[in-house]
């Protein structure tokens, strides 16, 4: 846990960005002035300044004077103008970053998570505290064991699990178990531009493509240091699978429209809720990028095998809607004897929103059970021998999306992909996706 203060004038930023990593179990406290910064900083040195410079009575650099005898680990200079870091170049010293607004919380975390008060990386203990990894079971425990094992490495990940199983929060324990000190950043790669997917991962010139009007950083440039997660891998375009093996095999890359190699120091972290030797049969993934993730494949155990994991879960769960709603409720027996019970068809990512809809119906302070559940597998038939988990997926999506009405938005967030990732299975089944 870090000690974060954020200086900044807009209110919604501050805000908005304080309750983010609270809920990742920091500490912290916002000013929007010079004053009142400088009365915090006398209070108490932080780990971690997100600064903006431009305050209603001053330049942010006017704290700098404060840091002569004591400074934060990190200075994160946060601004919506352009140009910054070349304006003040050296000015503001060593252990200084910037961020241009808007900013990804998720990014944003990776970098703060990089900042431990002893330079380095966190237990695994701490990890599974701060509610990335929760399960007591031994199938949970053996991930964990594995995390551990793979994170001091520089050796690529394959995440392979179901929907809702917790694969992004895996990618991030691995990260945050690591000494990696650059941003934790992940990215879905159904929800890509088909179009613009090279200048996304890789970056651009200006003036490469219609529309390049400047420089653009792309993924792996964002990731330099630290960990690029590319999730749904079997989504990205098979000419562009080659072009992300060339760049694990070398460990560098280019730009769109540009003539120079960059190199990269990106640790790369892949998931998958396909079953992967299928994948490379039906050819969306391509057989040497398969084996070169498969490394250290890690696979994910459903919430149905987690046993005793339903309940501390729900419990953690229902922790934080209490923290973040200031009250104190309580399962009844009754709540967590059905939780138990149930099979989960949508693992750890249904448990948590029917936590959440107990919680929103609790008339008092007793979380009580619920009359139904939002259960779709009792119109999948299910696994059986001889069937392939791509029947009982295209069973899966087409159940779900008769459950939702056709709303194929509400159907992809219920089973946890992309709009994007929805719309290609649906014509592969030959169904009708424009409808």
């Amino acid at each position: 846990m870090a000690y974060i203060q954020i200086v900044d004038d807009e209110a919604g930023f501050t805000s908005g960005m304080a309750e983010f990593l609270r809920l990742h179990d920091h500490k912290v406290a916002t000013a929007n002035t010079i004053t009142a910064a400088r009365e915090l900083l006398n209070e108490r040195t932080p780990d971690v300044l997100l600064l903006d410079l431009m305050l209603p009575d001053g330049s942010g650099l006017e704290l700098f004077d404060a840091f002569e005898t004591k400074r934060p680990a990190k200075i994160i200079v946060i601004t919506g103008h352009t140009g910054v870091k070349s304006l003040i170049g050296g000015m503001a010293g060593d252990g200084v970053s910037y961020m241009k607004k808007p900013i990804e919380p998720r990014e944003m975390l990776g970098m703060i998570n990089a900042v431990a008060v002893d330079s380095g990386p966190e237990s695994a203990e701490d990890v599974v505290k701060t509610g990335l990894m929760i399960g007591d079971s031994d199938v949970m425990q053996a991930v964990v064991t594995k995390l551990r094992q793979v994170a001091p490495t520089s050796s690529t990940v394959f995440i392979q699990g179901e929907s809702g199983t917790g694969k992004e929060l895996a990618a991030e324990a691995v990260h945050r178990l690591s000494d990696r000190c650059g941003p934790f950043v992940p990215v879905n790669c159904g929800g890509l531009s088909k179009e613009l997917i090279s200048s996304q991962l890789f970056g651009h010139e200006k003036g490469s493509f219609t529309g390049a009007a400047k420089r653009h950083a792309g993924f792996f440039e964002r990731a330099h240091g630290g960990t690029l997660f590319l999730d749904e891998i079997t989504e990205m375009p098979m000419e562009l699978q080659t072009h992300l093996l060339r760049v694990l095999e070398t460990g560098r890359f280019l730009r769109v429209g540009g003539e120079t190699e960059i190199p990269t120091d990106a640790r790369l972290i892949a998931a998958t809720n396909r079953d992967p030797a299928e994948a490379v049969r039906e050819g969306l993934l391509r057989e040497d990028l398969y084996f070169r993730l498969q490394v250290f494949p890690l696979v994910l155990p459903p919430l149905r095998q987690r046993q005793g994991d339903v309940e501390l879960l729900a419990q953690h769960f229902l922790n934080s809607l209490n923290r973040d709603n200031n009250t104190e409720k309580v399962f009844s027996e009754g709540a967590l004897q059905q939780f138990s019970s149930h099979q989960w068809p949508g693992n750890v990512r249904e448990l948590k929103h029917t936590v959440h809809r107990a919680y929103i119906m609790a008339e008092g302070d007793v979380v009580e059970a619920l009359e139904t559940f939002d259960d779709l597998h009792v119109e999948v038939e299910g696994l059986s021998v001889g069937r392939s988990i791509a029947d009982v997926e295209k069973d899966l999506i087409l159940a779900t999306l008769k459950q939702y009405g056709g709303n194929k938005k509400a159907a992809a967030e219920s089973l946890g992909v992309s709009l994007k990732t929805l719309y290609n299975r649906l014509n592969e089944y030959g169904e009708d996706a424009t409808s």
